[in-house]
C-alpha cells in the first residue's frame, strides 16, 4: 500500500477528502485486485497506522466504512477479515445531516446559509426536525446517522435537561463529526471541547443596553420570554451591562403563555411605577405586544418608552418599527457548514473551531435614535 494515498476531491481540486476515506479506498482497491483474498486477514489497525502515518482513529474509521459496506468483518480477538459479500454501490457525494428544532422564524435563514455552502461544494443535505420535543431528538439523529450522512450539524436541547454535559458528550461520541449550531456549554469555559458556531447573545444584549443608555436613558429594563435556550445568555449580557453602566437591574421573565394572555398591560404599569422609560424585549412578538399595551396606556413610542427587541424576525412590521438586535443567522449557517466541511476534509489535523458571531443592532424608530439624529441636524 502507498504510505501517502492520494486524497479524493469534494469539489474540483479545492479540498482534500477525508483521510479515512482515502485509506478505505486503498484497502478496497487491494481487496478487489486480489491483494487480500476472500477470508484473508487484513493488517491490524496499529500496523496500518504505523505504515501510513495516520492516527489510529483515522484507521479505525476506514475499517468502519469497509465493515459497513460488507467488505470486511471484525472477529473479536482475531482481527479483521475480507468477506465474500459484494460491496454495495457507494455514493459519489458527501452528505451532511442537519437537525433543527423547526424551520419557522429563526431557522430558515440559518438553513439557507447551510444549503448554499454545501451546494457550492457539491455536498448534499439531509434535514430532520424535532419541533422542540426533546424525546424526538434521538430518533431524528438516529435517522440521520442511519441514512449514511458523513457529518452532522445539530441544534440540540441543552437547557431544561438533567445533565447537559453528558448530553453533549454523547453527541460528540457519534461515529461522524458533529458541529453544534446555536448551542454550547456556556459555563464550561475551556472545558468545552465541542465544535460549535453560535451567536454571541450576551454581546447582543450588552450592546442593546449600551445603545439605550447612550440615548439618554439612565436605567434600562429587560423583559424576556422565559424558559428558552437563548434567555440565559441574554440575561447574562444584560446583567453585565447594568453592572458596567452602574444601574440597578430590572428584569421581568415572563412565560410565553402569559405574554399571550394579557401580561403586557401589567408590565407597562410596572415599568411606569419603576420610573423606567427604556427596555430591551426578547423577542419581536413580545416587543410588539408591549408597544400595543403602551399605546393603550396613553404612552408614545419612543418618546415615553424606548424599545429594542431581540431577534429581528418581524421587528420592522410593528406599528412603530422596532430597533432590533439581529443575530447573523445566514452567516451562522454558512460558517457551521464551512467548519464541518473543513473537519471532513482534514480529519484529526483540523483544529477545533469554536465560533461566536456578535449580533448587529438594526436601528429603526422605536428607540428614538433616528428622531434624535434628525433633531441634532436641525439645530
Amino acid at each position: 500500500m502507498s504510505p501517502n494515498p492520494a486524497p479524493r476531491k469534494i469539489r474540483d481540486a479545492n479540498a482534500r477528502d477525508l483521510k479515512f476515506r482515502s485509506l478505505a479506498a486503498d484497502i478496497r482497491r487491494g481487496i478487489l485486485a486480489g491483494t487480500w483474498a476472500v477470508g484473508a486477514k487484513l493488517p491490524t489497525e496499529a500496523q496500518l497506522a504505523a505504515e501510513t502515518g495516520l492516527s489510529l482513529t483515522t484507521v479505525r474509521r476506514a475499517f468502519d466504512d469497509l465493515v459497513q459496506e460488507g467488505m470486511v468483518v471484525r472477529r473479536q480477538g482475531a482481527g479483521s477479515f475480507v468477506t465474500d459479500r459484494q460491496p454495495p454501490r457507494r455514493r459519489s457525494r458527501l452528505t451532511v445531516g442537519v437537525l433543527l428544532p423547526d424551520t419557522q422564524l429563526y431557522y430558515p435563514r440559518v438553513l439557507q446559509g447551510i444549503e448554499e455552502t454545501l451546494s457550492a461544494q457539491d455536498v448534499s443535505l439531509q434535514l430532520a426536525t424535532y419541533n422542540y420535543v426533546p424525546e424526538r431528538e434521538d430518533s431524528s439523529i438516529e435517522f440521520l446517522v442511519e441514512s449514511g450522512v458523513d457529518g452532522l450539524i445539530l441544534v440540540p436541547t441543552l437547557t431544561g435537561i438533567t445533565d447537559p454535559r453528558q448530553r453533549v458528550k454523547d453527541l460528540m461520541a457519534l461515529n461522524v463529526p458533529v458541529v453544534l449550531l446555536e448551542r454550547s456549554l456556556m459555563d464550561l469555559g475551556p472545558g468545552d471541547r465541542t465544535e460549535h458556531v453560535c451567536s454571541d447573545h450576551q454581546g447582543g444584549a450588552y450592546d442593546a443596553v449600551f445603545h439605550l443608555v447612550g440615548l439618554g436613558h439612565p436605567r434600562v429594563a429587560l423583559l424576556t420570554r422565559g424558559r428558552t435556550p437563548t434567555e440565559p445568555a441574554i440575561v447574562a449580557g444584560y446583567e453585565r451591562a447594568s453592572a458596567d453602566l452602574g444601574f440597578e437591574p430590572l428584569m421581568f421573565r415572563v412565560l410565553k403563555r402569559d405574554w399571550e394572555n394579557g401580561a403586557t398591560d401589567q408590565l407597562v404599569a410596572e415599568l411606569v411605577r419603576a420610573g423606567v422609560d427604556a427596555a430591551l424585549v426578547f423577542g419581536d412578538r413580545e416587543a410588539t405586544l408591549l408597544e400595543a399595551a403602551a399605546r393603550r396606556a396613553g404612552m408614545r413610542i419612543p418618546e415615553d418608552l424606548a424599545l429594542v427587541s431581540y431577534d429581528d424576525e418581524m421587528a420592522d412590521l410593528a406599528e412603530v418599527p422596532l430597533t432590533a438586535v439581529a443575530p447573523a443567522k445566514h452567516r451562522m449557517g454558512k460558517m457551521a457548514a464551512e467548519v464541518l466541511l473543513r473537519r471532513l476534509a482534514e480529519g484529526d489535523d483540523c483544529p477545533i473551531h469554536q465560533v461566536r458571531l456578535r449580533p448587529r443592532l438594526v436601528v429603526r424608530e422605536s428607540c428614538g435614535a433616528i428622531r434624535q439624529a434628525a433633531d441634532n441636524e436641525e439645530e
